[in-house]
């Protein structure tokens, strides 16, 4: 992608941003975001969470690419990059505890100016999305979507802290009984036929020899 010297961290309202203009320009800017401010990403955060207002750190910025035209000729056009750090609450699904979740967003999208435009852009690269661009583009949005689409599947501690001890000593006491179970079973499946098998067959070799 063609990087152009663009300003430091700017100052731009992330709300209504004239996107195209940022990126031919190759602007950058930066900014926080608080969750409180992202109210579906609030949504996301248990009301038992120890801090439902965390923030998130973006970075945008603008560059325009090169690209061959349908008359042969090429043509900059507008691109936009974007980051997000932070964290923020969630309910862990396997002990219903809040805990505490990183995002790392790092996207880069394609500038078109129509919905129609954007569906009859061809989908050869996974690495960069299509968006539909404006005069009046709202960045926070844009970051709450991004946030929204890394929620990971199934939010869950990597151990949960109540839960795992108590499932560890389940499986620990399950393997203690089924443990002395299979050793008597096994212990007694071979002991109890055998002196049977052997007094049958004293049994069957002496009345073998009372009728000889």
């Amino acid at each position: 992608m063609t990087q152009h010297p663009g300003q430091p961290h700017g100052s731009v309202n992330p709300h209504e941003l004239d996107v195209f203009e940022f990126a031919r320009s190759g602007r950058q800017a930066a900014g926080a975001v608080r969750v409180s401010q992202l109210p579906r990403m609030l949504n996301e955060v248990p009301a038992d969470a120890p801090d439902r207002d965390t923030a998130f750190t973006w970075q945008v910025e603008g560059s325009t690419q090169p690209e061959l035209q349908d008359d042969g000729t090429e043509a900059a056009q507008p691109y936009l990059r974007l980051a997000v750090h932070g964290c923020a609450w969630l309910e862990c699904q396997r002990c219903l505890a809040p805990y505490e979740q990183s995002f790392d967003v790092d996207a880069i999208y394609r500038l078109v100016a129509t919905e129609e435009e954007a569906d009859e852009f061809p989908l050869d690269d996974d690495e960069v999305d299509v968006i539909v661009g404006s005069r009046q583009f709202d960045l926070i949005d844009l970051i709450e979507e991004e946030l929204l689409l890394s929620l990971p599947l199934v939010p869950k501690h990597d151990v949960c802290p109540e839960v795992h001890e108590s499932l560890l000593s389940g499986t620990s006491d399950a393997e203690e009984a089924d443990e002395p179970a299979a050793d008597d079973g096994g212990a007694q499946a071979p002991d109890k036929p055998n002196p049977f098998a052997a007094l049958d067959a004293l049994k069957r070799g002496g009345s073998g020899d009372k009728k000889h």
